[in-house]
C-alpha cells in the first residue's frame, strides 16, 4: 500500500530536514499543485469545488507550494516548529490561518509578515484572505474563495 500525500496543515510532526527527504516532499507537493492546477483547468473555475469541498487541505497545499513552512506539533501535542497553522473555522466557506511556534520561539513576533505571505501565497491563487485579531490580540486570517 502506498502512502496518501497530504499538505501539511501545522498540526502534523516536523518533517524529515534531510536533504534527500525535502527534495521527494517538494516534488509530491509540485506533483499535488500540478494535479489542482489541471482540476481547476478541466472544470474552468479557481477554487475548483474539490478545493471548496476540501479546505483546509487545499489551503494547505497552497501555503506549502508557496515554499511557506509549516507549524509542527510532537506526539503530546507540543509545538516543534514556527509557522502556519490552517484549522476549520467554525464559519461554514470558510477556514483560519494560524502562525504559531513552540513557546518562547518568538512566533507572536512573526505573525504578522507571516501571515501576510500566507495571505499573498492564497490570493495569487484564487483565495481571499483576511487578516483580524483575536484571543490574546493574536492575528490570523480567515481565508474563502475568492469573488472572481
Amino acid at each position: 500500500m502506498t502512502d496518501v500525500f497530504e499538505a501539511a496543515t501545522g498540526d502534523g510532526p516536523r518533517p524529515d530536514l534531510t536533504a534527500r527527504a525535502a527534495e521527494v516532499r517538494a516534488a509530491e507537493v509540485r506533483a499535488a499543485l500540478d494535479g489542482l492546477l489541471q482540476i481547476r483547468r478541466l472544470t474552468n473555475t479557481a477554487p475548483a469545488a474539490w478545493e471548496l469541498n476540501r479546505m483546509v487541505r487545499a489551503v494547505a497545499l497552497v501555503l506549502e507550494a508557496a515554499g511557506i513552512p509549516p507549524s509542527a506539533v510532537d506526539a503530546s501535542g507540543a509545538r516543534t516548529a514556527t509557522g502556519y497553522r490552517v484549522r476549520a473555522s467554525d464559519r461554514a466557506g470558510m477556514v483560519c490561518v494560524d502562525w504559531l511556534g513552540p513557546r518562547g520561539a518568538g512566533a507572536a513576533q512573526e505573525e504578522e509578515p507571516g501571515l501576510a505571505r500566507c495571505a499573498a501565497a492564497l490570493g495569487a491563487m484564487g483565495w481571499e484572505a483576511l487578516m483580524y485579531r483575536g484571543a490574546r490580540k493574536r492575528r490570523f486570517l480567515e481565508v474563502e474563495a475568492g469573488r472572481g
